[in-house]
C-alpha cells in the first residue's frame, strides 16, 4: 500500500518539482510513446480524440503497469533492497514490447543516472547505487532520486503520472496540432482524476499487474516503419 498523504517539506519539494521538470535533461520531449503513429493514421485528430486517447492509454497502460511497477522499485530503493531492485528493472524492460519504446526507457534511465551522479558532486555512496542499476529503465533511475533526496513515495508516483500527463499532451499540440489553450483543457480535466487512478495503481497487487492494451502497442510497431515523424517513439 502507498504510503499515507504527509506534508512533504521544502527541500523534498523543490527536488521533485526538479524531477518532474520538463526541463529534467532526459529527453522526454523527443518521445510520443505511439501517440504520433495515432495522429498519422487518423485516430487522434482533434481535442476530444486527443484527449480520449491520453486518458484510456493513462488508465491502462500507465496506471495498471508502469506506476504499480515504480510504487515498488521506490520502496526497493528506500530498503537497499538490490535484488527488488533489479527484479522490477528486469519485469519493466520485459514490458517494453517495441524496440523503440525499449530503447526510450533505457535511454531516458541512462540520462537520469548521469544526472544524479552529476549532482551528487562526488558523493561514492550515492554514486555506488546508481552503477549497481545497469542497465536501468527509466522508472528505477527516478526511484533511485527519490530514495536519494527522501521524497515521500505517494508524491513521487503522482509527479510521475503528471510528467507523463505533460508530456502526452505536449506531443499532442505540436504533432495535431493543437492550440495551448485546447492543450490546458485535456490537462485539466484528466488531472481532475489523477489522484484517485495513482491510488488505485499503486494499490494493485503483483497478480494484477499487465501492461495489455493492445492498441498502444500496435501504435508502438507502427511508428518503427513510419515514414514521416517528429517523434522517437
Amino acid at each position: 500500500m502507498i504510503d499515507a498523504p504527509a506534508v512533504i517539506d521544502a527541500t523534498a519539494l523543490a527536488r521533485l518539482l526538479q524531477l518532474a521538470s520538463p526541463m529534467l535533461p532526459v529527453g522526454a520531449y523527443s518521445y510520443s510513446q505511439g501517440l504520433e503513429a495515432a495522429i498519422e493514421d487518423g485516430t487522434v485528430h482533434d481535442e476530444a480524440s486527443a484527449a480520449k486517447w491520453i486518458g484510456d492509454v493513462l488508465k491502462q497502460s500507465l496506471c495498471s503497469f508502469e506506476l504499480p511497477l515504480l510504487k515498488r522499485m521506490c520502496a526497493a530503493w528506500q530498503q537497499e533492497d538490490h535484488a527488488g531492485i533489479q527484479h522490477w528493472n528486469e519485469f519493466f524492460c520485459a514490458g517494453r514490447e517495441t524496440a523503440e519504446s525499449h530503447a526510450e526507457t533505457l535511454q531516458m534511465g541512462y540520462s537520469l543516472c548521469r544526472l544524479l551522479k552529476s549532482l551528487a558532486e562526488g558523493n561514492h555512496e550515492v554514486s555506488y547505487r546508481i552503477d549497481a542499476l545497469t542497465p536501468g529503465s527509466f522508472p528505477s533511475a527516478y526511484a533511485c532520486a527519490v530514495a536519494i533526496w527522501n521524497i515521500p513515495v505517494a508524491a513521487a508516483v503522482q509527479a510521475y503520472a503528471w510528467s507523463w500527463l505533460e508530456n502526452q499532451v505536449s506531443a499532442a499540440i505540436k504533432t495535431i496540432p493543437l492550440g495551448q489553450t485546447d492543450g490546458q483543457r485535456i490537462l485539466f480535466s484528466l488531472a481532475g482524476q489523477l489522484s484517485g487512478l495513482v491510488d488505485a495503481a499503486c494499490r494493485l497487487p503483483d497478480d494484477e499487474i499487465s501492461n495489455f492494451a493492445p492498441g498502444l502497442a500496435l501504435a508502438g510497431c507502427r511508428h518503427e516503419t513510419q515514414y514521416s515523424r517528429l517523434f522517437r517513439s
